[in-house]
């Protein structure tokens, strides 16, 4: 074989391999071998999550014993508006264990789990607001209330260990793990309590709610506003004037942004804040950065939302 010809079978092979490297990452870019449930790994529970934060939890409590695919982790969407896929459709038919929202939050995996039982007829699926008894119109930002996170993931661990009882003891021990890691921002959010319970805080949507109550913060941001906002409507002009009433009146502390559900209003909302000196906490739908965990993810946003409370206590 002459030189030439040498190199340019080299080069091809190179690309081949290159291929096949970028082939073996999904859209999340973590191995296929460690998150998607479409590989043939034996003995590995294939496992869907229609979003990161729920995909994180139970890959902890599933560890080296599951894969899992969370479908929604795209940190520039907004995932009220997420449409599934082809690609979506044959991982749900494939999964031994499926994880979904509910409440209205994830419709489209409603209708990929009604399609048919898959190729697993003893999969599981959990919906976490049906755990919960959360009913339809209620608030379907459950990962940001502690106790419903808790009581999910205690949900997790006991269906794994009923798809995969030889390794039941693992589950156990890979739960309390992250029992123990969960409780540190937990923690945070009874520390923000303590010190500023009953502070006034608004916010551009109801995702913080939950989260508000857990702090005893009072969300003072009209209802009709924030719930319009996660719905993709516009809020009732009322409740614009009320909100922007609150922002001038000096009595909100912090405003919290949804930067992942960003219209003109909740913009025009964050630029009054700011000009009324009113520090502002940004919050994400879905885990940011993507390859964080779920408990990293909600201690940093507290952390801000501690310091930003801190600030506001010193400036007064």
């Amino acid at each position: 074989m002459n030189n030439n010809k040498k190199w340019w079978a080299v080069g091809v092979l190179v690309v081949v391999v290159a291929g096949i490297g970028w082939l073996a990452f999904n859209y999340s870019g973590e191995p296929v071998g460690q998150s998607s449930p479409s590989s043939n790994s034996p003995g590995v529970l294939h496992v869907v999550a229609a979003e990161n934060f729920w995909g994180s939890i139970v890959s902890q409590i599933g560890g080296s014993h599951v894969q899992v695919l969370s479908v929604v982790s795209d940190p520039n969407a907004d995932p009220h508006e997420y449409e599934s896929n082809a690609a979506d459709a044959r991982a749900v038919a494939s999964a031994d264990y499926i994880i979904e929202n509910g409440v209205g939050y994830d419709s489209w995996m409603d209708k990929l789990v009604s399609a048919g039982p898959g190729s697993s007829p003893d999969r599981k699926v959990l919906n976490v607001a049906s755990l919960m008894g959360v009913q339809e119109g209620g608030n379907p930002h459950l990962w940001y209330d502690p106790d419903y996170v808790n009581a999910a993931a205690a949900q997790m661990e006991q269906d794994l260990a009923t798809l995969d009882p030889a390794n039941a003891s693992y589950y156990e021990a890979q739960y309390k793990t992250l029992e123990a890691s969960l409780a540190q921002y937990q923690n945070r959010i009874a520390a923000i309590k303590q010190q500023f319970g009953g502070t006034k805080v608004a916010a551009t949507e109801d995702i913080f709610a939950y989260l508000a109550n857990a702090a005893g913060l009072d969300l003072v941001s009209p209802p009709a506003f924030t719930e319009a906002v996660a719905e993709g409507n516009d809020p009732p002009a009322a409740s614009v004037v009320q909100f922007e009433d609150q922002l001038k009146s000096g009595d909100v502390k912090v405003l919290v942004y949804n930067e992942q559900t960003v219209t003109p209003l909740t913009s025009s909302m964050k630029a009054l804040a700011a000009a009324q000196n009113i520090p502002i906490v940004g919050v994400t739908e879905t885990i940011q950065p993507p390859d964080v965990s779920f408990q990293d993810w909600m201690n940093a946003e507290l952390i801000d939302l501690q310091n930003a409370l801190n600030a506001q206590a010193l400036g007064q």
